[in-house]
Parts: C-alpha cells; structure tokens; sequence
C-alpha cells in the first residue's frame, strides 16, 4: 500500500525555488524518525527515489535470520 503525498513548492524572493515532499505521520511513526534527523535522498530513476539513513537507529527486537531448505524438487550446487 502506497501513500500518496503532492510535491510542494515553495517561491521566495531573491533565492530559488524549493521543493518539499513531507511523510505521512504513519511512515514517519513507523520508521521512527526524529525531529531534526537527515536522510539523504538517492534518485534511481525518473519513477523511483531512495530515501536513505546514514545513522540507523538500533532496532528494539532482535530478529534471528535462518534458512530453510526444502528436500523436495530443489537441489544446490
């Protein structure tokens, strides 16, 4: 599920223009960001912008990561 958000911009005297897209308060609970905090933007194409942390803050639950294999019809080499 998406979350539509319009690009604002902003036309002040003498400077040039700015654009802003502001987060959803769900997105921005979700990631937990912080007032003040920077990401950086990363553009990968006309359709699709990155928006990435530099400083992530530690995740509250640990997650342990395993794999599973299926014996049935899959072989590894």
């Amino acid at each position: 599920m998406g979350y539509p958000t319009k690009v604002q911009q902003i036309r002040r005297k003498n400077t040039a223009d700015q654009y802003y897209i502001n987060f959803p308060t769900a997105v921005a609970l979700a990631m937990e960001f912080k007032k003040g905090e920077v990401i950086e933007w990363i553009i990968e194409d006309k359709a699709n912008i990155i928006a990435h942390r530099r400083q992530v803050p530690p995740s509250p639950i640990t997650v342990k990561k395993t794999l599973r294999f299926s014996s049935k019809g899959s072989k590894r080499s």
